[in-house]
Order: structure tokens, then sequence, then C-alpha cells
């Protein structure tokens, strides 16, 4: 009994001692130690990767020259159209913005593209929402009887 004992007291303090490094992760493998790895240990250390998101794109320099264009027809932008978002546009923009009520930051949005006429008429709005049907319900409940008596 008493070797029993000992025993499981001995091998207890040899799993805590081997799983420190583990919980802790103080340490990692040296040279010296054995560098392979059980299957289990690797899906522990796994992290699952989530795809992000794509951000918004920059604009050609043809919806550039679009938006120059109607930034001049208005009077804010002076100077040609050369599709790159310069200086000179960004200061155009913030000018048309603060004349139309927008916050006047010169970035692209979609209310000053709107303004321009150049937004669509949801952009900017919230998410879509599903269209209703004008298909008639079906209910699996009988329908009532039109009979006479």
């Amino acid at each position: 009994m008493m070797r029993k004992r000992t025993f499981l007291s001995f091998l207890g303090a040899v799993l805590l001692v081997s799983a420190a490094p583990v919980v802790y992760g103080a340490a990692r493998p040296s040279a010296a130690q054995s560098t392979t790895k059980t299957s289990s240990s690797k899906s522990k250390k796994r992290k699952k990767t989530v795809a992000k998101p794509k951000g918004q794109k920059a604009p050609t320099a043809d919806r550039i020259k679009e938006i120059q264009t109607a930034l001049q027809k208005d009077g804010s932008y002076q100077g040609e159209p050369n599709g790159k978002w310069d200086d000179a546009t960004v200061e155009a923009m913030k000018k048309y913005q603060d004349k139309n009520g927008i916050t006047p930051t010169g970035k692209i949005d979609a209310l000053s593209l709107e303004k321009l006429g150049l937004g669509s008429d949801t952009a900017g709005k919230g998410a879509p929402v599903p269209a209703v049907s004008s298909a008639p319900v079906h209910s699996s409940a009988p329908a009532p009887s039109t009979t006479q008596q």
C-alpha cells in the first residue's frame, strides 16, 4: 500500500512538472529537448483564422474624373478633371460638402455622391430590406365552407 501511494505521488509530481510549461506557457523546447509535437498539442495551440471583410476599394481614375466634373459644374472645383484624388479635389469636396450641409471631411461618401447626382437612391440609407411578396399565403388549415344550407 505504501509503495502504491509513493508511486502515485511520484507520478503526480512528474505530471505536474511536465504540464507546467504548457499551463504557464513559460518554456519552449530547447535544442537538447525533443522538438516533436503530438497532434493533441498542435490542436490546442492552433488558432482559428477568421476571414476579415474587405474594405472599400479606391475609386478608379474614371470615377474620380466623374466626381471632379460634378464638382466643377457646381463651381467647387477649379481646373481640368485629371482622375487623381489630389489636394485640390479634397478641398473642392470639402467646399461642396460645407455648402450642402454635410460635414466637410473631403472624403467620398454616399451622401455627397447622392447630392452630386452620382450616387444611388439607396446608398448610405441602411441595410437592404427584402421585398414584400404579393403571392398568396398558403395555410395548412382547411378553407371555410362556403356552401349554403
